[in-house]
C-alpha cells in the first residue's frame, strides 16, 4: 500500500466495507503504528511516533463516530482544539496575568471565526449534547481545523446525514481545499466523493486496488466488481 498526496487537494479513499480505510487514517496519525513501511510527511518521518506528534507536524482528524466532549460547549470543543498553540504559562493562568486574559480572548475569538467557517457559529453557547447531528459533524471538522493543519483527515463525515446536510458537507470540503488546507477523505457518498476529489485510491481487503481521478475510478472494471461484484463488471 503506497500512495502520494499533492498539498492543497482532495484525496479520497474508497473501499468496500472492511477494506480497511479507517485502519488506514489510524495508521496515518498515529493511532496505529505501521508493521512495516514509512509514513512521510513534509519530508519529516512519522513512523511510529505517537498522535500528538503528528498533529504537532500539522495532521488532523475527525472520526468516524463523534468524538465530543458533550459534557462541554460547543465553543469549549472547538476551543480544545487549539491547544497546541497555547503559550501561556502555568503561573500566568493561576495568576491570571493581562498576557493570559488577552491570549484566552484571541483562542476565543478563533474558534468563534472557525464555527462560522463551519456553519456551526449559532451553537457557540449551547451544550454540545444539545446540538443536532449535523451540526456535530461539522464542530468536530471546526475543532480539528484550530489545530491550525495543514492536512485534515476526514473519516466519514457526511455518514448519517440527510441531503441537506451532505451538501453542506461538500462546500465546506471544497472550501477547505480553497483555503489551501490539504483533506484526506474516506467516504461511502459515492456522488460527495465523485464531486469533490481531485485523486481516489481504492482499497480492497487491505491493498491498493487502483487511483486515478473520479472519472477512471468510476468506470474502472476492477473498482465496479469490487463494489458490485465480477457479474456486474461483466455487463
Amino acid at each position: 500500500m503506497s500512495f502520494d498526496v499533492r498539498p492543497g487537494s482532495v484525496h479520497s479513499i474508497i473501499g468496500p466495507n472492511g477494506a480497511g480505510k479507517t485502519t488506514l487514517l489510524n495508521l496515518l496519525n498515529g493511532i496505529y503504528a505501521p508493521s512495516a513501511g514509512r509514513i512521510v510527511y513534509d519530508g519529516r518521518d512519522l513512523t511510529g511516533t505517537a498522535p500528538h506528534r503528528f498533529a504537532a507536524a500539522g495532521i488532523a482528524r475527525t472520526f468516524q463516530n463523534l468524538q465530543i466532549f458533550f459534557n462541554m460547549s460547543a465553543l469549549e470543543n472547538v476551543l480544545v482544539g487549539g491547544h497546541l498553540h497555547a503559550r501561556c504559562g502555568l503561573a500566568a493562568a493561576l495568576l491570571r496575568l493581562p498576557g493570559r486574559t488577552a491570549a484566552e480572548d484571541a483562542y476565543r475569538a478563533q474558534a468563534l471565526e472557525l464555527m462560522r467557517f463551519v456553519g456551526v457559529e449559532e451553537y457557540a453557547a449551547a451544550p454540545a449534547d444539545a446540538l443536532p447531528y449535523g451540526a456535530l459533524k461539522r464542530l468536530e471538522i471546526a475543532r480539528a481545523l484550530a489545530a491550525r493543519p495543514k492536512l485534515v483527515l476526514l473519516d466519514e463525515p457526511a455518514a448519517g446525514l440527510n441531503p441537506t446536510e451532505t451538501a453542506a458537507i461538500d462546500e465546506l470540503i471544497k472550501r477547505l481545499a480553497t483555503a489551501g488546507v490539504t483533506v484526506i477523505l474516506v467516504e461511502h457518498n459515492m456522488r460527495l466523493v465523485m464531486g469533490v476529489s481531485d485523486h481516489i485510491v481504492v482499497l480492497d481487503y487491505g491493498k491498493k486496488l487502483t487511483e486515478g481521478t473520479a472519472e477512471e475510478v468510476r468506470n474502472d472494471p476492477r473498482v465496479i466488481e469490487a463494489y458490485l461484484g465480477a457479474a456486474a463488471a461483466e455487463t
